[in-house]
């Protein structure tokens, strides 16, 4: 076993080198944000869709574009507004009054990478239109349905500040994401590095660092990262634990829960956690692995009660007390 581990290792550490190439051209153009560039990798790699929270002008928009730039993959930003119409994503039929016939004309969900830009200020019928799409990974147009890219990944956006005129997306579509990021303002030292690169005429731009191809590729690679059962057991505590807290002493934080995460959670944190392993080289997944991807996968999976919002409780200090007892192997 610790011989095919080891070899498994040498081939990730080689395969997996393009992840250096891809954040030295990220670089370029995107300063700072680590948190958001890792959730981006990881996404990618475990063929999951992200979540990020955070306020405008934090270049969420911006490092997306430049990840669809860096792997050669076609891009389509889409500004949800309460008058977008289900047909505006998925693609319509337009009819053609020469040849007397109907045509198909495919909307931008068809791009391998979207950028759903404040998903939550479109109504229902609009959200469930993109996120029937990133679950079934096709889209019907009148009676024929067509499949999406197989390098298909959403990002979605929230603005946390204005609340008016939104429509908040459901639980049950919330946790389709596999990662909720959040992301704060840049340090007095990133923000200068931006000024450099941004306040000039010419825009710095990313090259090509790895093909569409070899992302696929990667995908079936990280795949066979090796999970110990320790591991297995480790996630299964921890997602476990948010259901019934007491089984792990945590008494105390049982009021604040109204629903724990699914087992959605413990599928996805296996992935992401084999997802972050192979853009650090690694063969094998370890504890710090688990961590590094709990609480993104877990952030928006656990639903609190009222006593834990007038305690101003949220789920980042539930998760954070779960990891502190749950015993790591």
């Amino acid at each position: 076993m610790d011989s095919e581990i080891s070899r498994l290792n040498q081939k990730i550490q080689q395969d997996s080198l393009f992840i250096q190439d891809l954040r030295k051209e990220m670089a370029k153009v995107i300063v700072g944000q680590e948190d958001l560039i890792n959730g981006l990798l990881v996404g990618l790699i475990a063929n999951g869709h992200v979540l990020v929270e955070g306020v405008p002008g934090l270049a969420k928009t911006l490092a997306v574009k430049t990840l669809a730039q860096a792997i050669s993959a076609s891009f389509q930003r889409i500004q949800f507004t309460p008058d977008l119409l289900p047909a505006d994503i998925t693609g319509t039929l337009i009819f053609n009054p020469k040849e007397s016939s109907f045509s198909v004309r495919k909307g931008p969900i068809f791009a391998n990478i979207i950028l759903a830009d404040e998903i939550n200020r479109a109504p229902a019928k609009v959200q469930s239109a993109l996120l029937e799409g990133m679950q079934e990974r096709q889209v019907t147009i009148s009676d024929t349905t067509y499949k999406l890219p197989d390098l298909f990944m959403v990002l979605a956006t929230m603005n946390p500040i204005e609340q008016e005129g939104t429509y908040p997306l459901p639980e049950a579509q919330v946790d389709r994401f596999m990662l909720k990021i959040n992301i704060t303002y840049p340090s007095k030292t990133e923000e200068a590095r931006v000024l450099e690169l941004m306040a000039c005429q010419t825009m710095p731009q990313a090259g090509k660092a790895v093909s569409m191809e070899e992302i696929l590729k990667a995908r079936q690679t990280a795949d066979l990262i090796y999970v110990d059962d320790k591991i297995k057991n480790y996630v299964l505590d921890l997602v476990i634990a948010t259901r019934d807290p007491g089984k792990h002493g945590l008494d105390k934080i049982k009021p604040w829960i109204n629903y724990g995460a699914s087992p959605r959670a413990t599928i996805f944190m296996i992935q992401a956690a084999k997802a972050y392993a192979f853009i650090n080289g690694r063969g094998y997944v370890t504890p710090e692995d688990i961590k590094a991807v709990g609480f993104d996968i877990m952030r928006h999976r656990i639903l609190l009660t009222y006593e834990a919002e007038a305690e101003n409780i949220g789920s980042e200090d539930i998760i954070k007390s779960i990891f502190e007892a749950v015993e790591v192997p």
